[in-house]
């Protein structure tokens, strides 16, 4: 889901540039998600100059123009010297087709994590409710009617927004200010195409010798910079002058358009066609092939999507260097290694040519087998010291793996195999904080009927299990009972333990200790039989010891949290450990080792935030403020639980409504409040409250806040798929279960040991 990092979010709230934190006096560096400019912004003085009013003037701005004429270039420049209190933010829907998912997508873009049932709309207007921030929407003209809806009325409600969107048209929303742009002149795209000539070919210069050629080619291509920099790519192999005399020959050939038709149009359309004709037939076949994919992608699967019938697998890679260096596709370094895009312009030209062969239907099958097989990869590795890589990897496939869950759900025959990709995809929406989206991908997919029961039984407990960390407890149990009721008419033993453990969960995040730890007992006994060993049997013996530590047996909660550790460092499992981590922390408080359950929550915090798990690092920010009071810091601990309530609403209801799960916040406060007073302990929690969710946790790590958290490590080996695409009708890895917080009850009875249990 798409980032939706949480509502409270990833990035609540923030000072401006060059503030301070009026707690630690610690600076406060520049927030946003604007990328960093790799390469010189030549010239649009001018428009530089008038846009800055016009954006002072008007909440919205549009920026309009034909494709490749700079639109994003420069409202990207321009949104860096904007400085709004809270940011400035990048949305970015070019590779995006499905309009229900335009909200997941501005969600994503803030860092936001929702894990209730809310609506995603009502998500971003809680957020920036208090906020003030700068939103530039960019590549939203084939969802204009979705994007001027949710604009619209995000302006109307959030008094401190202003939207900057960038498009080929107007939304046409009340209050819209216009700012059409119009090519470079020709000065300006004569050094653009001396600039990146220069970058491609270090050696070439602007001088008396070819001025005149290169005039002469920017005014053919009427100076738009996308068709300048197209022609600046192909002096690799000619000059100015043989470059020129193609040009006009390519002109002739490739006019586009009828007479209605806009001239820049027209001049956009022949300087793509006259770089595509002078790209080899397994050039052009790469580009056309690429256009199937979405947003980034990688050599492999441009090897397996793209290769055969006419692209031998040993040039595979020569062909792809060659559209790289012709500026078709770029080159992008990502926390999953190298990777590359191809602007969305190029790929609508690609598309075409593909339209007018065959092989349309063809690649796009094997573009949805490819992302199968990865997700069948992902969800088998996660129970592996690759968790990082999987987690990188898959972040960074979203956008193709939409394409293939969208293509199977869209298909006739395809249901089947949309309930096995949603299915799963569950470690990423569990483990990644993508539940809304996954359940939204998850509905669709049950609500179709399918002859593939097994299919059917994996969307269905994933289902619930996302329904359950909702805490949306009907459409859970639900969706848990259909499934036991299909698996025990099937025989199917595997999708019956897994609803056995989820109904286990539910039970236990409402409260029926007693049914929780039966059903949970009973679902560990059943992987056991069947021969299973996952995160997903670690996480039941969590979530058993928390059902026994509730009902006054903490060592026995240890002993099984301990075999758990033991367990996560043998197979390199991360997720699942800090789980167990955190029942270990919160047994050490108990028993005074303040330090030890200090050191243990560290690392709890640490691997929570790195997947992005708004559970657990809520859950852990809560013990920390516990640990933090009783280690004699009231202030400090009200800051932290003042961060920790404004994570709560994204997860659920806060600490699930329950006197088991709420007593040590209550302990907290009221500890913190007795030392404080009642004044200064609500103004440390509403410092808290101001903590972006990438602050807080730095603070309760005592890190600075420029120091970079949780990075997921680059992948060691490329991913191969199986010869065969995986058969949705074979059993599938397991899933992971909620996990509720540790907490104290109201009353607590003697333990075997004479202590206070949990």
């Amino acid at each position: 889901m798409p980032r939706s990092r949480d509502s409270q979010d990833s990035q609540d709230s923030y000072d401006s540039p060059g503030s301070r934190d009026s707690l630690t006096g610690a600076s406060v560096r520049p927030v946003g998600n604007l990328p960093l400019e790799l390469n010189a912004f030549v010239g649009r003085a001018a428009e530089l100059t008038r846009l800055g009013p016009v954006l002072d003037a008007a909440r919205l701005v549009t920026v309009t123009g034909p494709g490749g004429v700079g639109k994003s270039r420069l409202a990207a420049h321009a949104a860096t010297r904007v400085r709004p209190r809270d940011g400035v933010w990048l949305v970015e829907l070019a590779a995006l087709r499905e309009p229900e998912l335009v909200e997941y997508t501005v969600l994503e873009a803030l860092g936001l994590t929702d894990h209730t049932s809310r609506p995603p709309r009502q998500v971003l207007l809680d957020h920036l409710a208090e906020r003030q921030l700068l939103l530039v929407i960019d590549g939203f003209e084939h969802l204009v009617d979705t994007c001027a809806s949710l604009v619209g009325e995000l302006l109307r409600r959030v008094a401190g927004l202003r939207v900057l969107a960038v498009g080929r048209r107007p939304l046409s929303v009340e209050g819209e200010r216009v700012f059409p742009l119009a090519p470079l002149s020709e000065e300006e795209a004569a050094a653009l195409f001396a600039d990146r000539a220069a970058a491609g070919g270090p050696g070439f210069t602007l001088d008396d010798g070819n001025r005149a050629d290169v005039y002469e080619i920017c005014r053919r291509l009427d100076g738009i910079p996308l068709a300048v920099e197209l022609a600046a790519g192909r002096l690799r192999a000619l000059s100015p002058a043989q470059l020129l005399a193609r040009l006009d020959d390519r002109f002739r050939l490739l006019t586009g358009g009828g007479r209605d038709t806009l001239p820049r149009h027209q001049t956009l359309r022949t300087a793509i066609g006259w770089s595509h004709e002078l790209c080899t037939p397994p050039e052009r076949l790469m580009w056309s092939r690429l256009s199937v994919f979405a947003g980034q992608f990688d050599l492999e699967a441009v090897e397996y999507v793209c290769g055969g019938d006419g692209l031998r697998p040993d040039n595979i890679l020569d062909v792809l260097g060659e559209l790289l260096a012709q500026s078709v596709i770029t080159r992008e370094e990502t926390p999953a290694g190298v990777r590359y895009r191809m602007l969305d312009t190029l790929r609508a030209y690609g598309a075409d040519w593909l339209a007018a062969t065959d092989d349309g239907a063809q690649l796009r099958r094997r573009h949805r087998d490819w992302y199968m097989g990865l997700a069948t990869w992902g969800e088998l590795d996660w129970f592996s010291p690759r968790q990082h890589e999987v987690a990188a990897r898959v972040e960074a496939e979203l956008p193709n793996l939409r394409c293939a869950l969208e293509h199977c759900l869209s298909e006739p025959d395809g249901g089947h195999l949309g309930q096995y990709l949603a299915g799963s995809l569950w470690f990423y929406w569990v483990g990644c904080g993508r539940l809304s989206e996954g359940r939204h991908w998850l509905e669709r997919s049950v609500d179709l009927d399918t002859e593939h029961e097994r299919s059917r039984l994996k969307a269905l407990w994933v289902l619930g299990y996302v329904a359950v960390l909702q805490g949306d407890t009907g459409p859970a149990s639900d969706a848990l009972d259909e499934c036991r009721e299909r698996a025990e008419h099937s025989g199917n033993a595997t999708a019956l333990a897994y609803a056995e453990h989820r109904t286990g969960c539910l039970a236990l995040v409402t409260g029926d200790l007693p049914r929780a730890e039966t059903l949970l007992r009973s679902a560990l006994d059943r992987y056991d039989e069947i021969g299973e060993l996952n995160s997903n049997v670690l996480m039941g013996q969590v979530e058993l010891a928390m059902a026994l530590a509730f009902q006054g047996d903490l060592p026995g909660a240890v002993r099984r949290c301990e075999e758990v550790r033991r367990i996560c460092v043998d197979h390199g499992e991360r997720w699942s450990l800090a789980y167990a981590l955190y029942v270990l922390a919160y047994a050490a408080w108990t028993e005074g080792d303040l330090p030890g359950a200090r050191r243990l929550l560290v690392e709890c915090l640490d691997i929570g935030h790195v997947f992005h798990d708004l559970l657990g690092t809520v859950l852990a920010m809560e013990l920390f403020a516990l640990v933090t009071v009783a280690e004699g810091d009231a202030a400090e601990a009200a800051v932290l639980q003042g961060s920790a309530s404004r994570m709560w609403p994204s997860v659920g209801l806060p600490l699930f409504g329950s006197a088991h799960y709420n007593a040590s916040h209550e302990r907290c406060e009221a500890l913190s409040r007795e030392l404080l007073g009642d004044e200064r302990y609500e103004e440390c929690v509403r410092a808290g409250a101001r903590l972006d969710r990438r602050a807080a946790v730095g603070r309760a790590l005592g890190r600075p806040r420029q120091q970079q958290l949780g990075t997921p490590s680059a992948p060691s080996a490329p991913f191969t798929p199986p010869a065969q695409p995986v058969p949705p009708s074979q059993p599938a890895p397991p899933g992971l279960p909620a996990l509720p917080d540790m907490q104290e009850p109201d009353a607590s009875p003697p333990g075997k040991d004479g202590e206070a249990t949990g």
